[in-house]
């Protein structure tokens, strides 16, 4: 293979290793954040279920204070019997007798019912503190594995920005340019290898003639569609 083609393959496998590396540690990060995001939205049901308590108990509060209101009510009209002088009086504190009665029995079971509600937030509050415990507990060991990953993958990404440096001290000025131009649009297609007769970055088959010239890597030959450079790999490491 021509020495500045076999340049330029390189240098294209070492740009397009460089432009995985900031995807890499993306990924990685973002299997934390998954983990985080859970842990955040049970954050917000603890609080929110914290609140749905804490209003519970203020109405439970509210209707203890009624109750307390309601029996000293209920002794007034006990007291008020003895001084009934007609039957008309006599009707008449009966119906709010009865009525507060009435409204002391909705107050008990309010309260009962509020008891129920904040038993089951008060369950339901546990099982979030123990799934944020879990969640926790995970985000720590998948940190110290993501920064393990990270820290090895920023190793290999200085091993690769090394190696590129090395390759172009003794590369070849025009051509380097020449490469960047292409580089500029095809990103990290701008090499590409031939197969099966057909440029591997536009997919488009290539004439016998420049297909023979590719082959005998020779010279550097561009395809004659998009303008990408061509090498035909070896066999070995096409299959």
């Amino acid at each position: 293979m021509n020495k500045y083609l076999e340049d330029l393959v390189k240098l294209s496998k070492f740009d397009t290793k460089i432009s995985m590396f900031e995807p890499q540690i993306e990924n990685e990060k973002a299997k934390l954040a998954t983990f985080v995001e859970t842990a955040e939205a049970i954050k917000t049901s603890i609080n929110d279920t914290y609140a749905q308590i804490d209003d519970v108990k203020s109405k439970r509060t509210k209707n203890n204070i009624h109750l307390a209101e309601l029996k000293t009510k209920l002794d007034d009209i006990s007291r008020k019997h003895n001084e009934v002088q007609n039957e008309k009086e006599l009707k008449a504190l009966q119906l709010e007798e009865e009525i507060t009665k009435e409204q002391i029995s909705f107050a008990n079971e309010e309260i009962a019912r509020l008891d129920e509600i904040t038993e089951e937030k008060e369950s339901q509050l546990k099982e979030f503190q123990e799934k944020l415990a879990e969640e926790e507990d995970s985000i720590k060991e998948i940190q110290v594995s993501v920064d393990e990953k990270i820290e090895n993958i920023n190793k290999e990404r200085n091993s690769v920005y090394q190696e590129r440096s090395e390759l172009l001290e003794k590369f070849d000025n025009k051509i380097l340019t020449f490469y960047e131009k292409i580089k500029r649009w095809a990103k990290d297609t701008a090499v590409v290898p031939v197969k099966k007769q057909a440029c591997y970055g536009c997919f488009m088959k290539i004439n016998d003639k420049t297909y023979a010239e590719v082959i005998k890597s020779d010279e550097i030959i561009n395809c004659p569609h998009c303008g990408r450079i061509l090498y035909k790999e070896d066999e070995t490491v096409e299959a």
